[in-house]
């Protein structure tokens, strides 16, 4: 019997048997239905339930999460950026003496960063990706600060393309540049029903030659 662990599978076999019944149904919306046959609410939640399940190889090992580490050069200007634009807490800062470079952890809701000026730890213009909920709340908390140097928006972004080939619209993504030039993009996973949306409009745009990566749903300046 089948598990969780075999949703794509099942996803694909799902539409394969529709398609011979002459429904077409895109393959994230198969994904949908095997999640709904699981009882939970959407794909992302069915594929958290699957990397969980998945988190110990076969030796044992596992993975608790990883920390990206970024370049500073100005620890006040670091300090402004990530506590006070961003709401970051300071939880710590190391030096190895009283005229050494600052390494220091900023975290908030289940995010944490390493802020090091140790020119050996890092370059800079990183990139981090953080999934998040609540994008539209964060974007209006941020704005609303006032800070001179970003006034970021909301985009919608495709994910590529799915296992059959095809384009998978579902992300909506903002972006933020630190002063040292590292770049932090918060996405949050479209609703099931503006994924579908936004796949057929990426699709349509693919056909006419229009770009769709990164093509503005939401901008406030």
């Amino acid at each position: 019997m089948r598990t969780f662990r075999d949703a794509k599978l099942m996803a694909r076999a799902l539409r394969a048997e529709l398609a011979q019944a002459g429904i077409d149904v895109s393959h994230s919306r198969a994904l949908e239905i095997v999640a709904a046959q699981f009882g939970l609410p959407d794909w992302n939640v069915l594929a958290a339930r699957i990397g969980e399940a998945g988190g110990a190889s076969g030796s044992g090992a596992a993975f608790l999460g990883a920390i990206p580490i970024m370049r500073i050069f100005d620890l006040a200007k670091a300090r402004e950026f990530y506590t006070g634009f961003l709401g970051l807490c300071e939880d710590w800062e190391h030096r190895f003496g009283p005229d050494f470079p600052a390494y220091l952890q900023v975290s908030r809701a289940g995010l944490i960063l390493h802020l090091t000026e140790h020119h050996g730890d890092a370059s800079p213009g990183g990139n981090a990706f953080v999934w998040m909920q609540g994008l539209d709340a964060f974007h209006a908390e941020i704005t609303g600060r006032g800070y001179a140097y970003a006034k970021p928006r909301i985009d919608t972004s495709d994910l590529g393309s799915d296992d059959m080939g095809e384009a998978r619209a579902g992300m909506r993504v903002m972006e933020v540049t630190d002063p040292f030039g590292n770049r932090l993009r918060f996405g949050e996973p479209l609703p099931a029903s503006r994924r579908d949306e936004a796949t057929l409009a990426a699709a349509a745009d693919r056909r006419s030659g229009r770009p769709t990566a990164g093509s503005t749903a939401t901008s406030r300046q």
